[in-house]
């Protein structure tokens, strides 16, 4: 029997805390004091601008962001998102607050300390591509080296690996307006990674593309992720793109926070109506993982047993198949009732002696939508094994469907209290 290999998107382990926002808060105005005593007060954005004319653009918002990470800031047009992501480097200066970067404040540096910071630490990629159309790819790419005044054959060296790195090596004497956007977009991705940053910071780097080209961005990113373990922050306005890259996702209304939450906690327990409406219509394939929907791997005998052994096990619970395994509960494979009775016959003693059926066994954490081709093409059921193969778990079709159906029907529910 065969089965269909899939390479799955496994997060690496979190070992620190790279960016603290404390209390941020942007207003918009060179003056902000009077606005800033009226947040004070607890007055509302809407009221502040009423009464004063000042728009205040991030209410005293705070969060964190791990090292390895990809947190998400999603939200509707004019929520605040993206000015929260440009104070982060601050192309926008917060009027209050703390944003520390491994433990330091950028809001305190001077602008020289500023400028070392922006390029050591942190790379940005835009929306528009922000190429500059005189250059060429390579020429682009090595732009931020350049003003660094790195070494000519180094600098371009590194722009080439960063080139091949995001899939664009022999256009680097291209100009940009013979690329379509998604090469353009790799672009703008190969100069901010040339730099080398720990953070990359991204403002709705991929909605201006088509949805195909938009997907193979996302995986694009997923797959540098693995590589290099970039600490990211990304915004967008769509959940299911948040839900696919983002280990953590913060929703944002009206410049203020209102839910922080990995995909599972947002989509099945939103913290308020627009979280709620967000989340209507979510393919929860996209985020149910096998541990989230596999039954206990009851009942299963061992390699020790003999066909008779699993032919009353089979019958006891009323199964044609039951897995195999090792006193260590590793799997060995499947026997079903026609390979027992045949085992029976010949006089085997012992489960060691039969040609097992093989099955394909997946970690727990591969995405349901990773599988539904093989559910639909299997007659046996899935193993769930951790990493020294030990079985944890069964996955049958049924069960997938079944998941699939409850969770849907309450995503519903929640979606639909307005």
């Amino acid at each position: 029997m065969s089965f269909e290999i899939f390479i799955v998107h496994e997060r690496r382990l979190v070992m620190s805390v790279k960016i603290e926002v404390n209390n941020l808060i942007k207003v918009f105005n060179p003056q902000p004091q009077k606005a800033l005593d009226l947040l004070a007060k607890g007055l509302s954005k809407e009221q502040i601008l009423s009464e004063t004319g000042l728009t205040v653009g991030v209410n005293n918002v705070s969060f964190t962001v791990n090292e390895g990470e990809i947190f998400v800031i999603m939200g509707l047009s004019g929520s605040g998102k993206s000015t929260i992501l440009r104070c982060l480097n601050r192309l926008i200066e917060p009027s209050a607050g703390a944003i520390l970067i491994d433990g330091v404040d950028i809001t305190q540096l001077k602008p020289q300390e500023l400028r070392q910071t922006r390029q050591k630490k942190l790379g940005m990629v835009f929306q528009q591509f922000a190429l500059l159309p005189h250059r060429t790819v390579l020429q682009n790419t090595v732009f931020g080296l350049e003003i660094q005044g790195a070494d000519r054959a180094a600098r371009e060296q590194k722009a080439r690996d960063c080139l091949a790195m995001v899939g664009l090596a022999g256009w680097e004497n291209s100009y940009p307006d013979e690329l379509s956007g998604g090469m353009k977009q790799r672009v703008g991705l190969a100069r901010a990674l040339a730099n080398d940053p720990d953070i990359l910071l991204m403002d709705e780097a991929f909605s201006a593309l088509d949805p195909l080209i938009r997907e193979e961005m996302q995986d694009e990113l997923l797959n540098l992720q693995q590589k290099m373990n970039k600490t990211i922050v990304f915004i967008t306005h769509d959940l299911n793109e948040a839900l696919k890259i983002g280990d953590q996702i913060a929703f944002v209304r009206d410049g203020s926070l209102v839910q922080v939450g990995t995909a599972e906690e947002i989509v099945g327990s939103p913290a308020d109506d627009y979280v709620a409406k967000f989340a209507r219509g979510v393919d929860l394939s996209r985020i149910l993982t096998l541990k989230d929907i596999m039954k206990r791997p009851q009942p299963v005998v061992q390699l020790k047993d003999g066909p008779n052994v699993a032919l009353k096990v089979m019958k006891e619970h009323g199964l044609s198949s039951v897995f195999v395994v090792d006193r260590s509960k590793r799997l060995h494979g499947l026997i079903n009732a026609d390979l027992a009775i045949e085992a029976r016959q010949k006089g085997v003693h012992s489960l060691q002696e039969v040609e097992l059926i093989e099955v394909l066994a997946l970690q727990g954490n591969v995405l349901v939508q990773d599988i539904l081709p093989v559910i639909a093409n299997t007659k046996v059921p899935l193993a769930v094994v951790d990493e020294e193969e030990h079985l944890i778990g069964i996955i049958v079709r049924g069960v997938v469907l079944a998941a699939l159906a409850e969770a849907g029907s309450s995503a519903g529910k929640t979606g639909g209290e307005t």
